[in-house]
C-alpha cells in the first residue's frame, strides 16, 4: 500500500459502518489517518468509538460536515488520498427526506471535491452503490449496466458519482469511484436486511418480519469490501474508473433469512409485511455483481465468494450481534 503510506489519508463518513472498519485497516497497514465525523453535541464519534484504544489513539478524528466548505478545507489539507464514505443512505428514509440526500451526498460531495482540487489530492475515492444500476437488465451487473434511479437516495448517489467522474474529466482530479454491492457485517444498522434477521431472532421471536423476499442481493463481508477500497486507492489504473466490488454470488433474501435462522438454530415463521415494502416501481429486484472489471484492472478479486463465502461471513455477524452487550445498543426491530 505504497500510496496510501506516502502522506496523510482522510476518510469521510469514519463514524459509520463501512467507514470504521476501514479506518481500522488502514491503521493496520501503517496510515496516517484522519477522520472526519459528523459533529454532534454529544461528542460520539460513532463506531469509532468501539475500535481498540490503541487504534482510537493512532487516528486523529475531525468532528464536522460535509457540506461546510470551511470544515472540509481543514479536513482535507495536508491529505494525499481521500475515502469519501460520509452519505446518508437509508432508502426509506429517502422517501420523506430526499432533500437532505441532495444536500449531504450531492453537495457534499461537490464540496469535497472542490477542495480536493484546489490542495492537489493525488487520490480521490468515491463511495458509490450498487443500487444506482436498479433492478438489473442484465446479470451478472457489470459497469456498463444503465443506471436506473429507483429511490431519491440511489438518485441522489448517481449524481454524486457523475459530478465526481466530471472533475477527473474536466480538471485532472485522479478520481476512482468504488460501487460496492450490499456489504453487510459487524456495526451495521438494523435499517438493513441482514441485521434485522439477526437481532429480531437474538431476541426470540417466532415470526420473523421482512419486507420483500423474492428480490436477490449480493452481500459481502464488511472486510472484503475494505479490501477492495483499498485496492482502488492504490491501484493507478483505478483513476477514471467506476469499478464494481461485490461477492459475485445472488440469494434472495428470503433464502437469506432461511440460512440465518438455520446458523442461529431458530425455527421461526417468515412474515412479508406491507410497511417494510418499498413503494410501488421502486423496490430493485436484482442485484448480482459482475466482478471482473476489478480483477483484471487493479488484480482485486472476492476474498471470501460464493456460498460458503457467505456462510462465513453471516457466522461472523451473527457472533457479534448476539453479543447482549452489542444487543443493548440496537433499539431492536427495523431501523431507517
Amino acid at each position: 500500500m505504497v500510496g496510501i503510506r506516502r502522506g496523510q489519508v482522510l476518510v469521510t463518513g469514519a463514524d459509520g459502518f463501512i467507514g470504521s472498519h476501514l479506518v481500522e485497516a488502514l491503521v493496520a497497514r501503517g496510515a496516517a489517518v484522519r477522520a472526519l465525523v459528523h459533529y454532534n453535541s454529544f461528542g460520539h464519534w460513532g463506531w469509532l468509538d468501539s475500535i481498540p484504544e490503541a487504534t482510537r489513539q493512532a487516528i486523529e478524528v475531525v468532528a464536522g460536515d460535509v457540506r461546510d466548505r470551511g470544515c472540509v478545507q481543514e479536513a482535507v489539507a495536508g491529505c494525499s488520498v481521500i475515502f469519501h464514505l460520509a452519505a446518508l443512505i437509508a432508502i426509506p428514509y429517502s422517501y420523506r427526506a430526499a432533500e437532505s440526500y441532495l444536500e449531504t451526498n450531492i453537495r457534499g460531495t461537490l464540496t469535497l471535491l472542490e477542495a480536493a482540487r484546489a490542495l492537489g489530492v493525488t487520490k480521490f475515492v468515491q463511495t458509490s452503490t450498487s443500487e444506482v444500476y436498479g433492478s438489473a437488465r442484465r446479470v451478472p451487473i457489470d459497469e456498463e449496466h444503465p443506471l436506473q434511479a429507483q429511490s431519491p437516495y440511489a438518485a441522489s448517489k448517481i449524481a454524486a458519482d457523475q459530478l465526481a467522474l466530471s472533475f477527473h474529466r474536466s480538471f485532472g482530479l485522479p478520481v476512482a469511484v468504488i460501487r460496492p454491492f450490499n456489504t453487510y457485517g459487524p456495526r451495521q444498522s438494523t435499517r438493513a436486511v441482514i441485521p434485522t434477521i439477526i437481532t429480531q431472532l437474538a431476541t426470540g421471536v417466532r415470526q420473523l418480519s421482512l419486507g420483500a423476499l423474492t428480490p436477490t442481493r449480493d452481500f459481502s463481508f464488511v472486510s472484503n469490501t475494505v479490501s477492495g477500497f483499498l485496492a482502488v486507492a492504490d491501484h493507478p489504473n483505478a483513476v477514471g474508473q467506476v469499478i464494481n466490488v461485490g461477492s459475485g454470488f445472488e440469494i434472495t433474501i428470503g433464502d437469506t433469512a432461511r440460512l440465518i435462522a438455520e446458523l442461529m438454530g431458530r425455527d421461526v415463521e417468515i412474515l412479508c409485511e406491507t410497511e417494510r415494502l418499498r413503494p410501488p416501481g421502486s423496490e430493485v429486484e436484482r442485484l448480482y455483481a459482475d466482478v471482473s472489471k476489478a480483477e483484471q484492472l487493479i488484480g482485486w478479486r472476492p476474498p471470501e465468494p460464493g456460498l460458503d463465502g457467505f456462510r462465513r461471513g453471516l457466522e461472523r455477524t451473527i457472533a457479534w450481534f448476539s453479543d447482549p452487550g452489542v444487543l443493548a445498543r440496537y433499539r431492536g426491530g427495523y431501523q431507517l
